[in-house]
């Protein structure tokens, strides 16, 4: 398990949703990571961006709709629920 998970998904989000122009140091893991909100400016379907490359990097399904919205809540959300549902 990483020591900064969260850091490798600001990584990970930036090159799988082709953000530019956001400082990954400056981004806050508790900001909200879809929506108007968010430092990366994703929407929906950078969420779907995020779900497979979350599966394809960590091996970890997000399974239906109302699981996703609570995972991608935040940096902290989404690492949490891989450190839980990562294979052993």
């Amino acid at each position: 398990m990483s020591d900064n998970l969260e850091r490798e998904l600001i990584d990970l989000v930036i090159d799988f949703c082709n953000v530019d122009d956001v400082d990954p140091e400056e981004i806050a893991y508790d900001l909200p990571l879809i929506g108007p909100d968010s430092p990366f400016d994703l929407d929906s379907l950078d969420a779907v961006e995020i779900v497979v490359a979350v599966q394809k990097t960590y091996g970890v399904r997000i399974a239906n709709d109302n699981t996703s919205r609570e995972v991608l809540q935040s940096l902290t959300a989404l690492a949490n629920y891989i450190r839980d549902n990562r294979p052993a």
